[in-house]
């Protein structure tokens, strides 16, 4: 079954993610998220995913959709944006190689929170929810390592926005006073 990602206009599907191991190793030196995993559980994790490029522009992942896979971007750049009340978009942050896009919708099925825009050619890994659940069954070593790094992205993610709240709260009160 292939993911909603197949779907989008123009991304080129490169194949299973084992042929970019290599690549996959160099960006997880420089990443929290996947410092814990040894060299073969690495490529056990790789055989699940795939990988694709996409061209300038393509919108990867779209606010409001559903969800059914993450994202770790192997090469190039892509923009968050979320809009705002009004409906207009907001660039929340700027993600390169090695960075996970998707993971909330991932984990939860919501829809998307904010759209992921290709800034330059981007090459990327997908795991999708069924292959999540294929892992956790079929190589449960590796599927409890990786909830548990997705666990600590969303939780370390949780703390600072609640400490950036927390700091707004108390400017909107020192203007009130």
């Amino acid at each position: 079954m292939m993911t909603k990602i197949a779907q989008i206009p123009n991304v080129e599907f490169l194949g299973d993610a084992l042929p970019f191991v290599g690549r996959i190793r160099e960006i997880i030196e420089a990443i929290h998220l996947f410092e814990d995993f040894e060299a073969d559980e690495l490529e056990g994790l790789a055989r699940y995913m795939r990988c694709y490029r996409a061209p300038p522009g393509s919108e990867v992942i779209c606010e409001g959709e559903d969800g059914d896979f993450m994202l770790l971007l192997l090469d190039g750049n892509a923009e968050i944006v979320k809009k705002d009340v009004r409906g207009l978009p907001q660039i929340m942050a700027r993600a390169g190689p090695g960075k996970t896009l998707g993971e909330m919708s991932l984990i939860d099925g919501a829809p998307r929170f904010a759209s992921c825009i290709a800034l330059d050619a981007i090459e990327f890994a997908v795991l999708d929810r069924e292959t999540l659940s294929r892992i956790i069954a079929e190589e449960p070593r590796i599927g409890v390592k990786l909830m548990t790094e997705l666990l600590m992205l969303l939780n370390q993610r949780l703390r600072s926005v609640t400490a950036r709240l927390l700091d707004c709260m108390e400017a909107r009160r020192s203007r009130i006073r």
